[in-house]
């Protein structure tokens, strides 16, 4: 791989996969997985470019990270039928073909723009964002209130875990004034029973690597949106959790904001930085590059329609992020070693 200065961004982390099922797409349940994509906010009515490239890269893996159909209604007729859309794209039936798909709800899919624990359609909408995902009918995710789940995936000692943080259910109302969202100083995103869950997966994880994602931001806290920022208790429990479970390699994925962006955050914490990759747009984003302040932003904010890919080399250990566009272009790369 290039190295750091020839590529200007890099962060790799290495990472394998177990599959307690067997996937589609693979042969075997054990086999090794080199290959995980991943994007969010996708309009099912919209044209969707980008899936023939996410196809070609030949991912093992597909994470859906939110905004995964523009559902908007507490209908769940209307909701329903939107997701049928979505599955009846060609492009995307082929991903399902080849790729193993799993994936969390942010607010468009969940039912509501923006919203939280009072949308009265949550326990059904849950349902439905499963049957999208193809969850069998015997999983936890079925049985829980809220959509939050994990998986391992890969061979031998070479595992990845992905945590799917779901910050709709459970989430606290937030206050809107002049167009910027305020801090809830003491409300909560997860709940009570999230937070035990998570933090037992977190303390056993046996992963060399783990991916924790969440529709909304986790680092970023100077923008006027949508963020674990504004409920500001919540933001420093979760990364001081991670910091102390002894977890390898915690990696932070998300999307919702209609723009792609790296970002490291280093402090007693994390010494050595914990990362995270936004990649949000399939069908829409930003329709101009703005100025966004962002202090753990490494390079530069992308208005483009995007995904991400990891691409894991076992031999070096290590994972190199890139967030693609159409026909494949790569806009940044990022290279994170393991950690133990």
């Amino acid at each position: 791989m290039k190295n750091l200065k020839t590529l200007g961004l890099i962060l790799l982390v290495g990472f394998p996969l177990f599959f307690a099922c067997k996937p589609k797409g693979l042969t075997s349940s054990k086999d090794e997985i080199t290959r995980i994509a991943f994007g969010s906010c996708n309009r099912q009515d919209s044209p969707q470019p980008l899936w023939q490239s996410i196809v070609a890269d030949n991912p093992e893996l597909w994470i859906w990270m939110g905004d995964n159909i523009y559902g908007d209604s507490p209908n769940m007729d209307t909701l329903r039928a939107k997701y049928n859309r979505q599955n009846q794209v060609e492009s995307y039936q082929a991903l399902k073909r080849n790729s193993k798909i799993i994936g969390i709800w942010d607010d468009h899919d969940y039912g509501i723009n923006d919203g939280g624990k009072y949308f009265a359609q949550k326990a059904a909408s849950q349902q439905l964002m499963l049957d999208f995902l193809d969850v069998p009918q015997a999983a936890p995710e079925r049985k829980r209130e809220g959509a939050y789940a994990a998986h391992l995936f890969g061979k031998g000692e070479n595992l990845v875990k992905v945590i799917l943080l779901d910050a709709r259910y459970h989430r606290d109302t937030l206050m809107r004034i002049d167009r910027v969202y305020q801090p809830n100083v003491d409300g909560q995103i997860l709940g009570e029973e999230q937070w035990k869950w998570l933090e037992n997966e977190l303390k056993t994880s046996p992963a060399k690597v783990n991916l924790i994602v969440s529709g909304i931001q986790f680092l970023p806290t100077q923008h006027a949106y949508e963020k674990w920022a504004n409920f500001p208790q919540e933001r420093e429990r979760l990364l001081s959790l991670i910091a102390a479970s002894g977890a390898k390699t915690p990696i932070l994925l998300s999307g919702d904001r209609h723009i792609a962006e790296l970002m490291k955050m280093t402090d007693e914490r994390f010494p050595d930085g914990i990362y995270e990759i936004t990649s949000s747009g399939l069908t829409h984003t930003w329709s101009s590059i703005s100025e966004e302040p962002n202090r753990y932003r490494i390079g530069d904010l992308i208005a483009k329609l995007n995904y991400g890919l990891a691409e894991i080399d076992w031999e070096n250990q290590e994972i190199a992020f890139q967030i693609k566009g159409e026909d494949g272009e790569v806009f940044s790369v990022l290279e994170v070693p393991f950690t133990d």
